[in-house]
C-alpha cells in the first residue's frame, strides 16, 4: 500500500495533458522558430528549450489532422454513391496501402539520423542525391502549394453551397450558366481567401499555431457526429425526405410541396411542381411537360438508416456520364422524353465518373503522412516517436475511411450519395444529414478544419521551397531562399501564392485534386526507391533504428505509387514525370555539384564495380573497338597546360564516348611535391571542363620525367577499363635545344607504346587544330595509307565527322603503289573495301617511281649527320669544359698545399697530373682538325636511301594534301638502335614538312575496324 502514492505520481496528471493539449502544434519545425525568432521573449531567453514532444503530441495528432480533410467531408459519400461500397473499399484499401508502404520506407529513412526542416526533401536528397532531391523536393512542394489551393476551394465550396448561399456574386439562369456561375464565384472567394491567409502567414505563424488545437477539435469533432449520427440512425434515421418523379431525383429547394397537387380549402389546385412542369394558370394536361404527365410524384427516405437494408444498392458502382439525370432502380417509370427547358429540376451529374477518376480525387485522403518527420527535431525521441506514430495514424485514418465508407453506403439512399451537393436534400451537405446532433456541426467543423489544412499547406511550402533554394542546388531557386531578418520566407511565400492562385483559378475541387495527387505519388515514390536503393547496397551508414522493414517492401509501395499516377490520370502522371525529369537534368547540369553521401553514389559505385568484372571477361570485339585514350599532356613553370589544344582534339575524337585519361607528369620527389600535384591535376581538370573532354585525370610524381610516362602507360585504368590508345605532343623546337633530353622522351614513349601494344597519335602543329567553336563548313581529311595498321588510319576520321567542328568535311584515302603495281586494280579493291566497311570516301592512288637520289636528298642527309656529329661534338666539349674548370680548381689547391708544407712528396697520389693537364690542352688544340673531319664527313648510304624515301613521300603529299584541313599519316617505327634516335626525328621532320596540320598515327597491332555486322 506504500506504493500507491508513488503509482499515483508517475502517472500523468490531467492538468498537465490538457496543457500539452493547449500547446499542441501542428506547424513544423522551422515554421516554430520563425515563431520564436519573432517573439521578444523568446529572443531574450538564451538558453535553448530541449525537445519535449512525444509521440502523441509531436506526431500522431499532427499526422492525423493532415491526413483527414476536404476530402472526408465533401467528397467521400460521392465516390460511395458513383464507385458503390465494394470498389470505393478497394480505392480506399490501395491509396492507403500505398501511404502505409511509404510510410514504413520513410520510418526506415527518417530514423537513421536526424531529418532538419525540409522533411521528405531532406530524405531524399541525402539518400538518392540532389538530382533526385532537388527534382522531387520541387515536386512535394508543388503538390503542397496545389493542396492549399485544394483546401481553399473546399473551404469556398462549403461557405457558398452550404453556409452563406446568398454571398454568391454571379448567378446562373440556365443549368450550364450556373456552373459557370459557381466557377466565377470560387475565383473570386477563393483569391480573397488565398490572399488573407497569405497575410497571416506572412503577418506571423503564431497566429496559425494559436489555432491549430481549434482545428483539430473541429476534425475530430466532425468524426465522432458522423459515428454518432449512424448508431442514431438504427432507430431514429434523421427526417430527409427525397422527392422523385418517376425515377428521377428532383431539385428539392425549387419547390414546397412534394406532389402535383395542393388541397387548398375544398378545391385542388396546381403546386408550386406542377407550375414548374406546366404552363401557369392552366390545369390543361395538354400545356405539361410529357414526362411529368405520365410519372407519379412521390417521396422516399434520403436517409433509411443502418438497418434498412440500403447496403444492397449501393454494393456496386453506379458511373455517369455529365448531364445524365439521378435515378433510382427500384422506382416505376414511364421513360418518355421530358422538355429540356425543365432539366434543372432534376439532379444531374456535373462531371463524367470513372473509377480511375475517383482513385485521383480520392487520394489526397490518404496524404499527409510526413508531418511528423517534419518535426524530428522537436521530437524528445524521434528515432521511437516517428514510426510509431506515423504508422498508428495512418492506421487509425484507414479505418476510419474504411468504417466511413460502409456506414455511408448502409445508411444513406444511393440517389443522395451520388448527390455531390445535396440538391436532393434541399441544399444540404450530404454527410451533414447523417451526423448528430445537428448537420451544422459538418458543416461548421469541416469548414474550420479545411481553413486550418490550408493554412498549414500555405505556412509549410514556402519553408521547403526555402529549404531547398538554402541547399544552392538549384540555381534560379537562390532568391527564395532569402526573407525577413528572422529568416521568414518572404520571397518564397509570395511564389507560393502565386502557384496556389493557378489552383483556384482552375476553380474545381475535382480538378486540382488529381493534380496534386500526381506530385504526391512522385514524392512517395523517391521515398520508397531510397528506402530501397539503401537497403539493397547495405552502405556502411545505414544503421535505421527502424527495423520492420524489406527492400521487397519498398519495391512493393514504388511499384503501387507508380501503378496509381498512371490509374488516376496517365496525362497527369507523364506531365509530373516530366517536370520532375527537366529539373534533375537541370540541376545535373547547372546546379552545383554537393557531395552528400548519398545512395546514387554508392549505386553507380557497385554498377561501375559489376560492369568492370564484365569487361574482365576478354578485349573487346573488333566491331567494338574505340580509340580509349590516355592524353600525355605537358605542364609549364606555374602549372597551367602548355598544350590545351590536345585535349580540344581528344574531345573531338571522343564525343563523349569511352574513356579518357588524362596524364601528366611532375618530376621531383613525391613527399616534397604532393601539393604540387594536386595543383597541377586542379589546374587540369578546369581544363578538361573548359574542353568539354569526359574523363579522368592523372597526375604523377617522379624522378625523371620518362620513368614517369612508362608508368602512366603501365599502370593507367582499371580493369577492362584500360586505354588502348596514347595521344602525346610533338617535341617542338628538338632542333635548336641543347638538351636531348625532350626528343629522346619522346622516342622512348613511342618504343613504350609499341612494347605495350597501344597505338599511338601524335597531332603535329597541335596548335593550329581548330577549337569546339570552330566550323569546317567544307575541305577534306587525307588519309596516307602506307602502310596497314589494322585499320586506325580509315577508324579515326570517320569517328573525326561525328564532331559538329568536322562533319562537313570529305574523306579522301591515298594509297602509294611500287612500280610493279596495278595501279587500277589496287584502286577498284580500295574502293571496294571502304564500300564493304560503310565508309564513304574518295579513292587515289598514288604512283611513286624510282628515281635517282637527288643532290638535295644527298645534302640533306649530309647536313642531318654533320649536325648529329656537331652537337655530340659540343656535348663533348661542354663536358670537357667543366673537367678543365675542375682541373684549375685542385692545381691552385694543390700548389697550396705544397708552398704551405713545404713538404716534395713525389709519391702522393693526384688525380689530375701536369701530364694531364699538356695532354687536354693538346686535344683542345686539335678542335681545327676535328671540324676539318666533320666537313669532309660522307653520309651513310642507309640513311641517304630513307631520306630519299622520306622526301619523295612529302613531296607526293604536299603536292595532293597541301590544302587539306587534316592530314593522317603512318608514323614509321623508331629504330632498334638508339644511336640513330636523332636521325629518326629528322625523318620525321621531312616526311610532315610544310603541312598545316598532320597527325601521325601508329596502330596496335590488332585489327580495329571490320566489313562484319
Amino acid at each position: 500500500m506504500e506504493c500507491e502514492p508513488f503509482k499515483l505520481d508517475i502517472r500523468p496528471k490531467v492538468s498537465s495533458l490538457l496543457s500539452r493539449l493547449v500547446n499542441y502544434t501542428n506547424i513544423t519545425q522551422g515554421a516554430k522558430e520563425h515563431e520564436e525568432e519573432e517573439s521578444a521573449e523568446a529572443s531574450r531567453r538564451k538558453t535553448p528549450k530541449s525537445p519535449n514532444m512525444g509521440t502523441l503530441m509531436g506526431v500522431y495528432l499532427p499526422c492525423l489532422q493532415n491526413i483527414f480533410g476536404v476530402i472526408l467531408f465533401l467528397r467521400l459519400t460521392w465516390i460511395v454513391g458513383m464507385a458503390g461500397i465494394m470498389q470505393s473499399l478497394l480505392i480506399v484499401l490501395m491509396c492507403c496501402s500505398c501511404t502505409m508502404l511509404t510510410a514504413i520506407s520513410m520510418s526506415a529513412i527518417a530514423t537513421n539520423g536526424v531529418v532538419p526542416a525540409g522533411g521528405a526533401y531532406f530524405m531524399i536528397s541525402r539518400s538518392l542525391g540532389p538530382e533526385f532531391g532537388g527534382a522531387v523536393g520541387l515536386c512535394f512542394y508543388l503538390g503542397t502549394t496545389f493542396a492549399s489551393a485544394m483546401y481553399i476551394l473546399g473551404a469556398i465550396e462549403i461557405f457558398l453551397k452550404y453556409l452563406v448561399p446568398q454571398a454568391a456574386i454571379f448567378h446562373g439562369t440556365d443549368p450550364l450558366g450556373s456552373d459557370s456561375a459557381m466557377l466565377n464565384n470560387m475565383r473570386v472567394y477563393g483569391s480573397i481567401c488565398l490572399t488573407l491567409m497569405a497575410v497571416v502567414v506572412f503577418v506571423g505563424v503564431r497566429y496559425v499555431n494559436k489555432l491549430a488545437s481549434l482545428f483539430l477539435a473541429c476534425v475530430i469533432i466532425s468524426i465522432v457526429s458522423i459515428y454518432a449520427g449512424a448508431i442514431k440512425s438504427m432507430t431514429h434515421p434523421p427526417e430527409f425526405p427525397i422527392c422523385m418523379l418517376g425515377n428521377r431525383t428532383l431539385v428539392r429547394d425549387r419547390f414546397d410541396v412534394c406532389a402535383k397537387t395542393v388541397i387548398q380549402g375544398n378545391i385542388t389546385v396546381p403546386s408550386q411542381l406542377w407550375e414548374r412542369f406546366c404552363l401557369p394558370g392552366n390545369m390543361s394536361s395538354a400545356q405539361c411537360d410529357d414526362y411529368f404527365i405520365q410519372n407519379n410524384v412521390t417521396e422516399i427516405q434520403g436517409i433509411p438508416g443502418l438497418g434498412s437494408g440500403i447496403i444492397r444498392e449501393n454494393m456496386w458502382g453506379n458511373y455517369l456520364q455529365k448531364g445524365e439525370i439521378l435515378e433510382k432502380a427500384g422506382l416505376q417509370s414511364v421513360d418518355t422524353h421530358g422538355a429540356l427547358d425543365n432539366f434543372g429540376m432534376y439532379v444531374s451529374a456535373d462531371i463524367a465518373t470513372s473509377f480511375t477518376l475517383l482513385v485521383g480525387i480520392f487520394f489526397p485522403s490518404a496524404t499527409g503522412i510526413m508531418a511528423g518527420s517534419n518535426r524530428s527535431g522537436d521530437l524528445r525521441d524521434a528515432q521511437k516517436s516517428i514510426p510509431v506514430g506515423t504508422i498508428l495514424a495512418i492506421t487509425t485514418t484507414s479505418l476510419v475511411y474504411l468504417s466511413s465508407v460502409v456506414l455511408f453506403g448502409s445508411c444513406i439512399e444511393g440517389v443522395v450519395l451520388r448527390d455531390k451537393f445535396g440538391d436532393a436534400v434541399r441544399k444540404n451537405l450530404v454527410v451533414g444529414t447523417l451526423s448528430w446532433p445537428s448537420p451544422w456541426v459538418i458543416v461548421i467543423g469541416s469548414f474550420f478544419s479545411t481553413v486550418g489544412a490550408g493554412l498549414q499547406s500555405l505556412t509549410g511550402a514556402p519553408r521547403l521551397l526555402q529549404a531547398i533554394a538554402k541547399d544552392n542546388i538549384i540555381p534560379f531557386l537562390r532568391v527564395f531562399g532569402h526573407g525577413k531578418t528572422n529568416g521568414e520566407p518572404t520571397w518564397a511565400l509570395l511564389l507560393t501564392g502565386l502557384i496556389a492562385e493557378l489552383g483556384i483559378l482552375i476553380a474545381s475541387l475535382d480538378m486540382v485534386a488529381p493534380i496534386l495527387s500526381m506530385f504526391f505519388l512522385m514524392c512517395y515514390l523517391f521515398v520508397n526507391l531510397a528506402c530501397a536503393v539503401q537497403t539493397l547496397l547495405r552502405t556502411p551508414n545505414w544503421r535505421p533504428r527502424f527495423k520492420y522493414y524489406h527492400w521487397a517492401l519498398s519495391f512493393l509501395g514504388m511499384s503501387m505509387c507508380l501503378a496509381l499516377m498512371f490509374i488516376s490520370s496517365w496525362y497527369y502522371a507523364i506531365v509530373a514525370m516530366g517536370i520532375a525529369g527537366m529539373i534533375y537534368k537541370y540541376i545535373e547540369y547547372q546546379g552545383a555539384e554537393k557531395e552528400w553521401g548519398d545512395g546514387i553514389r554508392g549505386l553507380s559505385l557497385s554498377a561501375a564495380r559489376y560492369a568492370l568484372l564484365r569487361l574482365e571477361v576478354g578485349p573487346p570485339h573488333t566491331k567494338n573497338w574505340r580509340p580509349q585514350l590516355l592524353v600525355l599532356l605537358k605542364l609549364d613553370e606555374d602549372l597551367h597546360v602548355k598544350y590545351p589544344r590536345l585535349l580540344t582534339f581528344a574531345s573531338q575524337l571522343k564525343a563523349g564516348k569511352g574513356l579518357t585519361i588524362v596524364g601528366s607528369v611532375i618530376q621531383g620527389n613525391f613527399l616534397d611535391s604532393y601539393g604540387e600535384m594536386q595543383a597541377a591535376e586542379q589546374a587540369i581538370k578546369n581544363m578538361m571542363e573548359i574542353e568539354r573532354v569526359k574523363g579522368f585525370c592523372q597526375v604523377v610524381v617522379a624522378s625523371k620525367v620518362r620513368e614517369g610516362i612508362v608508368h602512366l602507360i603501365q599502370s593507367c585504368g582499371l580493369g577492362g577499363m584500360k586505354h588502348n590508345t596514347v595521344v602525346m605532343g610533338w617535341p617542338y623546337g628538338w632542333r635548336q635545344s641543347e638538351d636531348p633530353r625532350a626528343w629522346k622522351t619522346f622516342i622512348n614513349t613511342v618504343r613504350c607504346t609499341t612494347a605495350a601494344h597501344l597505338a599511338l597519335m601524335v597531332p603535329k602543329n597541335v596548335s593550329f587544330y581548330p577549337s569546339n567553336h570552330e566550323r569546317f563548313t567544307d575541305g577534306n581529311i587525307d588519309v596516307w595509307w602506307i602502310v596497314h595498321d589494322g585499320g586506325m588510319l580509315m577508324l579515326l576520321p570517320f569517328l573525326l565527322k561525328q564532331h559538329k567542328v568536322w562533319r562537313k568535311c570529305k574523306m579522301r584515302i591515298f594509297t602509294v603503289a611500287q612500280m610493279d603495281d596495278n595501279s587500277i586494280q589496287m584502286k577498284k579493291d580500295l574502293a571496294t573495301f571502304l564500300y564493304q566497311l560503310r565508309i564513304e570516301a574518295e579513292v587515289e592512288v598514288v604512283e611513286m617511281h624510282d628515281s635517282d637520289i637527288s643532290a638535295y636528298t644527298y645534302e640533306r642527309t649530309l647536313m642531318m649527320e654533320q649536325r648529329s656529329q656537331m652537337l655530340r661534338q659540343m656535348r663533348l666539349s661542354s663536358a670537357e669544359r667543366q673537367r678543365e674548370v675542375c682541373f684549375f680548381k685542385l692545381v691552385k689547391l694543390v700548389t697550396y698545399s705544397i708552398l704551405t708544407t713545404n713538404s716534395h712528396d713525389e709519391e702522393e697520389e693526384m688525380t689530375w697530373t701536369k701530364e694531364r693537364c699538356e695532354a687536354e690542352r693538346r686535344n683542345r688544340n686539335n678542335a681545327p682538325e676535328n671540324f676539318r673531319e666533320l666537313m669532309s664527313l660522307k653520309p651513310d648510304q642507309s640513311n641517304v636511301r630513307r631520306m630519299h624515301t622520306a622526301v619523295k613521300l612529302n613531296e607526293v603529299i604536299v603536292n595532293r594534301s597541301h590544302d587539306a584541313r587534316l592530314v593522317l599519316l603512318n608514323m614509321p617505327g623508331p629504330p632498334r638502335n638508339a644511336d640513330g634516335d636523332e636521325n629518326y626525328m629528322e625523318f620525321l621532320e621531312v616526311l610532315t614538312e610544310g603541312l598545316e596540320r598532320v597527325l601521325l598515327v601508329r596502330g596496335g597491332g590488332r585489327e580495329v575496324i571490320t566489313i562484319y555486322s
